[in-house]
């Protein structure tokens, strides 16, 4: 089997690597560039700090802060009109996975002139009108290294999964200290979000020679470092292995896939505004379960890679050790089910067999070691609720 191995082509990584923006910008020939955050972190004063390195080189940024948590078509279209107004020439994404999603959505569309719609799966978007710039401050999406970006069609409640190497970021800064002020709930979701990346990269159908080394590298950061990050939000060294940790599982997935857990979790997030790593983590578990059978072998070795099974563990006590593992992260990091983070269920019926057709429509399950029917996936949404 021939990989396909797309990888953003300028990657600054490490502590204070934001102070890299300007000559970033340089080398990809932009002089005006458009900021794209949220007011939240602009109030934390992130906006400006980038904004006065691009005043200290002679660049003034223009600012589009109004992304939103889920990323919607609506966002994207006004973010689209704020660029095309500004005659900017460069999109730097300053934020969690929604504001790079927005930019690498907003640079598709400007290069197709369409609707949003046109460009979600099977459609693989081939170029971008304008160069992304991606700056994450979540340890979570991996979104600064990957040829993916997902927008909420509020018309229709359904998270529209786009795809293609015109996706890929030109640049990400990857810099864990734009992290630390992060609040624990955040940490928590981002991180199992980067987690469960990880291990469907791992277990993909799609998996490679070159995603595995960086899945299984994901792991190990990530696994021992991600309830550091949660309870002593100060710890540096935690926060920088799971910036690192977030990084090697978006390249790890995005030159593989994701499977199942992404799969169903788009749903749920567009039906019942659940945050995307946390409705990953509802199903991490249940998912890992139903799926390990037909990969019994790679879920072990998650497990002896995450250092909850020793190497001469057999097996199938690896994947249960794997497991029991999962549900004690979500216990320990107050991950709720379906109905204690609010779900009726009558609502929750009334939508589950659309939300099985949504998930089978991504592509995403076809890509899980055990492939599902919608009836299956029917089921393993009705046991996550409770």
């Amino acid at each position: 089997m021939v990989a396909r191995i797309d990888l953003t082509p300028d990657l600054r990584i490490g502590g204070g690597a934001l102070a890299d923006l300007p000559d970033v910008l340089a080398r990809l020939g932009a002089r005006r560039p458009l900021i794209i955050s949220d007011q939240i972190l602009a109030q934390l004063g992130y906006v400006e700090q980038a904004s006065a390195l691009l005043r200290k080189a002679g660049i003034e940024a223009g600012l589009f802060l109004d992304t939103v948590p889920e990323p919607t078509v609506d966002c994207v279209e006004d973010g689209l009109a704020s660029f095309r107004d500004g005659a900017f020439d460069a999109l730097i994404a300053l934020g969690g996975g929604s504001a790079i999603d927005t930019a690498k959505a907003m640079a598709a569309l400007a290069a197709s002139g369409g609707a949003m719609r046109d460009l979600k799966v099977p459609h693989i978007i081939g170029r971008g009108a304008v160069p992304v710039i991606a700056i994450p401050t979540t340890a979570g999406t991996g979104s600064e290294v990957t040829r993916v970006t997902v927008i909420t069609d509020a018309a229709t409640d359904e998270k529209m999964l786009c795809m293609g190497p015109g996706l890929m970021p030109a640049a990400a800064i990857v810099d864990y200290e734009l992290t630390i002020s992060l609040p624990p709930r955040a940490t928590a979701d981002t991180g199992i979000d980067a987690l469960t990346h990880a291990i469907e990269a791992y277990v993909s159908r799609k998996a490679n020679a070159f995603s595995d080394q960086q899945a299984l590298g994901a792991m190990r950061l990530i696994a021992p470092n991600l309830r550091a990050a949660y309870h002593e939000p100060d710890n540096r060294a935690a926060r920088e292995a799971m910036m690192a940790g977030a990084t090697m599982a978006g390249m790890a997935f995005s030159n593989a896939s994701v499977a199942l857990v992404h799969g169903m979790s788009r749903p749920i997030g567009a039906f019942f505004h659940v945050p995307h790593g946390l409705s990953n983590a509802m199903l991490l578990p249940a998912i890992t379960r139903w799926s390990v059978p037909a990969a019994r072998e790679r879920y072990a070795e998650c497990a002896r890679t995450m250092a909850i099974a020793d190497a001469g563990l057999d097996d199938a006590s690896a994947c249960t050790r794997l497991i029991d593992e999962l549900e004690a992260l979500n216990a320990e990091l107050s991950v709720p089910t379906l109905c204690e983070f609010g779900v009726e269920d009558a609502r929750f019926e009334a939508v589950i067999e659309t939300m099985a057709e949504q998930a089978e429509a991504s592509g995403s399950p076809g890509n899980n070691p055990r492939i599902p029917t919608q009836a299956e996936m029917v089921a393993l949404y009705r046991e996550v609720w409770v």
